[in-house]
């Protein structure tokens, strides 16, 4: 495969995770409000074992969020060299590269 015919962008925003980040805080809120309230009671190891399993056992599945959410926006897009010369410094989004003044 001739990467040089491919254009690889990633369109990927904030708004796209948003969901993620919102649920990944409500999971670390639910998780100390539960050590705080075994904090109470006459063993407080359990407080630090609830939190560590939590955060244990929802990592992979926030890290699969992650990946999956960025590899859905990873596009290859074919590129005519003819064409490429005249397009190459406009980007995606119509925005031309920070170029240096020198």
């Amino acid at each position: 495969m001739n990467m040089e015919k491919y254009r690889v962008t990633c369109t990927l925003s904030f708004g796209d995770i948003y969901g993620q980040v919102v649920v990944w805080l409500v999971v670390i809120f639910l998780s100390l409000a539960s050590a705080l309230a075994l904090m109470g009671t006459s063993r407080p190891l359990f407080a630090l074992v609830t939190v560590g399993l939590i955060l244990v056992l929802s990592l992979p599945f926030l890290l699969f969020a992650f990946v999956t959410t960025l590899l859905n926006h990873i596009e290859f897009s074919s590129v005519d060299p003819a064409t490429e010369t005249t397009s190459k410094k406009v980007t995606v989004s119509g925005q031309r590269p920070a170029q240096s003044l020198s």
